[in-house]
């Protein structure tokens, strides 16, 4: 390339960095969507991550399904057996064959659920994309996607709900204490052993 053709194509990207006008155009006045990206989603309502803890029948998907009962001090099943594994939380044999049980069964009753919802995301997903939907149809799609979500997020807090009658007041203290939420400020205060992402995406930080 001549050496004169190298001056101006240096010369007009440093005309595009420095110049407000140019550099801003691809945002359209402001309009720029903050989804950009996630138009190539297999399902656009759902990331990658949110369909495969759905179909594990994680509670995580959906900014945390049990927060009210997690966050209020209502354990959850599957942290406090994470607990008991690692040593950090004390549990009788009677308590951890209830709590095993009880984890067990709400996965039974999660996964099912979850992998309804990503199916009904999907065909609604597939109906806009072919422009096959209408009114009626959108209807049912966002009533039958909202009843899954009504069951799967009861199951979820519901399992938090009968830990009650299985740990005692010291036990759930204990676990609240584990779980980091006596901080003053849980993001901030990560306790040792969580995922960083995935302790503040359950905390709400930002």
């Amino acid at each position: 390339m001549p050496a004169s053709m190298k001056f101006l194509l240096i010369i007009s990207s440093l005309l595009f960095c420095f110049n407000p006008d140019l550099s801003a155009q691809h945002q359209q006045h402001g309009v720029e969507s903050p989804y950009v990206g996630q138009e190539q989603r297999m399902i656009k309502s759902l990331t990658m991550q949110e369909i495969e803890e759905l179909k594990a029948g994680s509670g995580t998907p959906f900014n945390g399904m049990a927060k009210p009962a997690e966050l209020n001090g209502f354990p959850g099943p599957k942290h406090v057996l994470d607990a008991y594994k690692n040593g950090a939380l004390a549990l009788s044999e009677d308590q951890h064959k209830k709590i095993q049980t009880l984890f067990e069964e709400m996965r039974a009753a999660a996964i099912p659920l979850g992998k309804s919802i990503i199916s009904v995301e999907k065909q609604m997903d597939d109906a806009f994309k072919d422009s096959t939907i209408d009114s009626k149809g959108l209807r049912n799609y966002i009533n039958e996607s909202a009843d899954l979500y009504r069951k799967l997020r009861f199951v979820h807090l519901n399992s938090h709900l009968q830990m009650m009658s299985i740990l005692n007041k010291d036990q759930v203290e204990k676990y609240n204490q584990l779980r980091g939420y006596t901080s003053k400020d849980p993001c901030q205060n990560i306790p040792e052993g969580h995922d960083p992402a995935m302790w503040k995406k359950h905390n709400g930080c930002d």
